[in-house]
C-alpha cells in the first residue's frame, strides 16, 4: 500500500522536470528531419573542405616559391643589362 499512496502525490519539482521532457516531443517530423539531414551534411562536407583546403595551401606555397625566383632571377637580369 505504500507504493499506491507514495505515487499518487507528485512533487512540483517532478512535475516540473515532466513537462520539460515533453517539450522535446513537440517538434514537428519535418523540424526533426532537416536538423538530421543538417547534421549528416556536416558530417560528410567536411572530408571535402579538408581536401580542398590542402590542395589550396600546397597551391599558396608553390605560387610564393615562383614568385620568389621569379622576382630575384628578374632583378639579376635587369642588372646585368643595365652594366652594359
Amino acid at each position: 500500500m505504500g507504493k499506491k499512496d507514495a505515487g499518487a502525490t507528485k512533487l512540483p519539482v517532478d512535475q516540473y522536470r515532466k513537462q520539460i521532457g515533453k517539450q522535446d516531443y513537440k517538434k514537428t517530423k519535418s523540424v526533426l528531419k532537416a536538423t538530421r539531414l543538417k547534421a549528416e551534411a556536416k558530417k560528410n562536407s567536411s572530408g571535402f573542405r579538408d581536401a580542398f583546403l590542402v590542395v589550396a595551401a600546397i597551391l599558396f606555397f608553390v605560387l610564393c616559391v615562383y614568385a620568389f625566383f621569379y622576382l630575384n632571377l628578374s632583378t639579376e637580369i635587369n642588372l646585368d643589362v643595365d652594366m652594359d
